[in-house]
């Protein structure tokens, strides 16, 4: 069984527990141990005696595919952007072959960054399985379940049957775990919700799904069914402890109570959320009763990129000019949203760095230039630090990037790959 050790100046345990001058001991597909002495018998270390070693982070919601779509609808409200130009792009240019390489290119761009773990709905997800099992990132994986011909499925009415024959394709990997993924409530019949709840509860797995993301959507619910998004899934049993919902950027304070009260983790995509003018989620408040809040980066048609140390820095800031309180979200709690509390959302054992727990690992370069000095290591990654700041990645024990470089992509051969299908799409 393969040892190593990923050394730093700063080992960062969790949001508040931190040592120094230590060195982390990776032992087959787990942390072995912290120790402030280098083990006899083991050669290979990563990091160094200036970094920051951190746990990995943890990305609760994107499409990874939709990187090839990054700069091809901007400056636009969301139900133009996805009416008009998103939902009849993927129509026309979506297929296996435009997922499996946009989920490559996703990995690459997300493993170069510090993330080791996402949590993704979109079409064809076999190939963005394939695709995260060779780049070696974990993978939470939905099947995008429509009352309506999808690129993946033509006949909405097999949508269901479709989704669970892609979660006995998954259920045993090691590294990529299926969900449950109806788009949402404005997207899905009640039945198809229930239905599709029904799956996730067969096979106990997360329940994701889009859920108030803007005002529109509130608005559009509440003349159709006569209650609120939050309202509908409660009546319908779909809120619970597997229910991951994306956004929540429009809710009151009892729905917030009953979020909190049902269990429901919430997917934050701060910067998503901004771009299109969607509105600024209620995290603080949402925190304050209780509610298990994450962070995620949405698709990069909409962000544009998946640099999650970035997407937290956005996070912490936008809380406290929202809410013209400079505590409102402090450091240690925006780095909990994309560790410990996405691996609870998750039900998954990372999130931490101590002994037993997968070895999804990553360091900062410690001598980069904005990250000197170091007073508190926490700080910088939340206000400093950036994706190109990330010096090496471990994940499941596998060293994936080694001193900024990827292991594991053919950097030159995918993006050729990527630069004939945005070719295709720009029709020149």
């Amino acid at each position: 069984m393969k040892s190593f050790a990923v050394r730093g100046g700063y080992i960062v345990k969790g949001p508040k527990d931190v040592v120094r001058d230590s060195y982390v001991i990776v032992e087959g597909t787990a942390i072995r141990e912290i120790t402030p002495q280098l083990p006899e018998g083991i050669t290979e270390v990563l990091g160094g005696p200036d970094d920051i070693v951190m746990p990995g982070l943890v990305n609760t919601h994107t499409h990874a595919a939709m990187t090839l779509f990054r700069g091809y609808a901007d400056d636009l409200p969301l139900m133009t952007w996805l009416q008009d130009y998103i939902f009849p792009a993927e129509a026309r240019f979506v297929d296996k072959e435009f997922v499996y390489l946009g989920t490559l290119l996703a990995a690459w761009e997300m493993t170069r960054s510090g993330t080791t773990a996402f949590c993704d709905g979109y079409f064809f997800e076999d190939q963005v399985g394939r695709a995260a099992k060779e780049v070696g990132i974990r993978a939470w994986l939905g099947e995008g379940i429509l009352q309506f011909p999808s690129p993946s499925l033509q006949d909405p009415a097999r949508t269901i049957e479709h989704s669970r024959k892609f979660i006995g394709r998954w259920l045993d990997d090691p590294l990529v775990r299926p969900t449950v993924f109806p788009h949402a409530v404005y997207t899905c019949s009640t039945e198809l919700l229930q239905q599709a709840y029904a799956l996730a509860e067969e096979f106990d797995l997360v329940f994701q799904i889009h859920l108030s993301e803007t005002a529109a959507e509130v608005e559009q619910i509440r003349e159709k069914f006569g209650m609120t998004p939050v309202r509908l899934l409660e009546s319908l049993g779909c809120l619970s402890g597997r229910t991951l919902a994306a956004h929540c950027v429009h809710l009151d304070d009892e729905e917030i109570a009953l979020l909190a009260r049902t269990g429901v983790s919430v997917a934050h995509n701060a910067e998503s959320n901004m771009k299109l003018a969607s509105g600024i989620a209620p995290v603080p408040a949402m925190i304050a009763a209780g509610v298990n809040v994450t962070v995620g980066t949405d698709g990069c048609a909409s962000n544009n990129n998946l640099d999650m140390i970035s997407e937290l820095s956005t996070v912490a800031k936008l809380h406290k000019v929202s809410t013209m309180d400079p505590t409102a979200l402090d450091d240690c709690t925006a780095l909990a949203l994309a560790t410990e509390n996405a691996a609870r959302a998750l039900k998954f054992m990372g999130g931490r760095i101590e002994p037993g727990r997968p070895a999804d690992i990553i360091t900062l370069d410690g001598r980069a230039p904005n990250l000197v000095p170091i007073y508190n290591p926490v700080s910088h990654v939340v206000y400093a630090a950036n994706g190109s700041n990330v010096r090496d990645v471990v994940i499941n024990g596998r060293i994936v990037v080694k001193d900024f470089t990827s292991l594991t992509v053919d950097e030159e051969a995918l993006v050729r790959e990527c630069r004939k299908i945005r070719k295709r799409i720009a029709g020149d």
